[in-house]
């Protein structure tokens, strides 16, 4: 009984045990929160990710007419884009559809030729453009300009109003086909599809005396996609046989440029050697007027002789030369 009241008093016999249990619970306690969260983890159901899926080319071609034009309904908004790209692509790429619409260009009717080129530069793009590189698309997109031709087209001879913004939608629509196409790829076959003959000739360009200054004045002063197909155009021969053929350039323009060159060089030359001529002597002339006013300061003196004695030098006064005058 000592031994056991010893024990009692003893405070570290007390707290041993104590620290035992707190130990353990806290063990207990961490173990449980930790088997509780692996489990509320394990239990949870997550929504499962979305795959990046590609429409493959042969996914595309098996799609066919109806299911085309319900996707084209469809409320997703990239849905509808990725299938008007499909049927443009299929389009530009049927031969028959683009024998369908070059043909569609070239008829008289407005709204029918409209309504083709519409749809001709909704199905191109620069992957497509290829496809209108022949001379039969060439032919139909100037047979087309030719279609559109003003008859009361006012004369192209004001130098400060660039009357292209103003032109009707058809032309410019041509116009932006054979820029781009002659930008990729040689104008030639849109020279032997007789642009030059057929439409740009046939421009308004005043009277016919003035006709050659006029285009001139056009393609140098004016900016628009007119004149960057006339600039392609004068870059090959063949271009160029083709505006003298249509009096739209002198055969001898380049040497009688280069005639005016020369004669504006010489006549350059002799302006500046005239011109230093006349300086040398207006600086002759200063020069010598500064001589004479300086001898002219040399020979100025004072005589101090009233003439009641005999004259000598040292009557004379000089004036300094260093004093102004």
């Amino acid at each position: 009984m000592a031994l056991f009241g010893s024990l009692v008093h003893d405070n570290r016999s007390i707290l041993a045990p104590v620290g035992v249990v707190g130990v353990g619970v806290i063990a207990l306690f961490v173990l449980g929160r930790t088997t509780l969260r692996v489990w509320r983890d394990e239990a949870e159901i997550k929504p499962a990710q979305p795959k990046t899926q590609y429409i493959t080319q042969e996914t595309e071609d098996s799609l066919q007419l109806g299911t085309l034009d319900t996707l084209l309904n469809h409320y997703n908004f990239q849905i509808r884009e990725t299938t008007a790209k499909i049927i443009c692509d299929r389009a530009a790429n049927d031969p028959s559809t683009l024998e369908v619409l070059l043909w569609g260009i070239t008829r008289p009717d407005y709204d029918e030729r409209m309504m083709n080129l519409r749809a001709l530069a909704m199905i191109t793009d620069q992957n497509t453009l290829k496809h209108l590189h022949r001379y039969k698309a060439y032919t139909a997109l100037v047979r087309s300009l030719e279609l559109s031709l003003d008859p009361d087209q006012q004369p192209l001879d004001d130098p400060n109003f660039d009357e292209y913004p103003l032109r009707d939608m058809s032309e410019k629509l041509c116009l932006m086909f054979i820029s781009q196409l002659i930008g990729h790829y040689k104008p030639d076959k849109l020279i032997k599809a007789k642009f030059v003959e057929r439409w740009l000739a046939k421009q308004n360009w005043g009277p016919k005396e003035s006709q050659l200054d006029n285009f001139v004045m056009y393609r140098h002063l004016k900016s628009n996609r007119i004149t960057d197909i006339v600039q392609i155009i004068r870059e090959t021969p063949l271009g160029q046989e083709a505006l003298i053929a249509a009096g739209l350039e002198l055969r001898d323009h380049h040497r009688r440029l280069s005639t005016i060159d020369k004669d504006m060089e010489d006549a350059t030359e002799r302006y500046s050697l005239l011109v230093s001529l006349q300086v040398g002597r207006a600086r002759s002339v200063e020069q010598s007027a500064e001589e004479q006013r300086l001898r002219h300061r040399h020979r100025e003196a004072m005589v101090l002789n009233d003439g009641t004695r005999p004259f000598n030098s040292d009557d004379i006064i000089q004036r300094d030369l260093g004093s102004p005058p």
